[in-house]
């Protein structure tokens, strides 16, 4: 039994929940996102909170019970407070700026990168090069920044390149001479 999915999702005062069939529409005053459960869970709306039950007994009932919870949680803390990732560019000669919704970064490379940002994405560039990303979807947050990262991820031996700021990096030891 998923201890995940048996817990109610409570609702903050400026989100609204509504289900449609197998669909479970979340809204604030600025957007909305839906999620269709496709039948494999029941989702009720009861007292300011979002209910999900399993279907029957089955093991791939309660697999579905848990992550559809868990995907509807992600979509309320999206809605109330929203998702940010923050990525460190470290290296001589490494920078990021930001021209309208195209992030231009030169990395070492004999040309500059540019990445078209997405519709709901917010990205903002500090001045000591960190590149900081914000969105209300998890799952669009997390794509974007592993798409910058992916670009020059950081490298073992000097650290140079693009790395979470929560990422540790494994230094190794460099060549030794005799």
């Amino acid at each position: 039994m998923s201890r995940i999915g048996k817990s109610p999702i409570v609702l903050p005062k400026v989100i609204e929940a509504s289900v449609n069939g197998s669909v479970l529409k979340i809204k604030n005053s600025a957007a909305s996102r839906e999620i269709d459960t496709q039948n494999r869970v029941k989702i009720s709306v009861v007292d300011n909170s979002i209910v999900f039950e399993r279907i029957d007994d089955s093991k791939g009932s309660s697999a579905f019970w848990g992550t559809y919870r868990a995907l509807a949680k992600n979509v309320v803390v999206g809605l109330e407070k929203g998702f940010t990732k923050t990525l460190q560019v470290t290296g001589v000669g490494y920078r990021s700026a930001l021209n309208g919704r195209v992030l231009t970064m030169q990395l070492g490379y004999s040309h500059p990168i540019n990445y078209n940002i997405p519709n709901d994405i917010d990205i903002t560039v500090e001045k000591n090069g960190d590149i900081i990303i914000k969105g209300i979807d998890k799952q669009q947050v997390g794509q974007v920044a592993a798409e910058i990262r992916g670009f020059k991820p950081p490298e073992p031996y000097k650290g140079k390149g693009i790395k979470y700021s929560d990422e540790t990096i494994i230094r190794k030891a460099g060549k030794t001479g005799k």
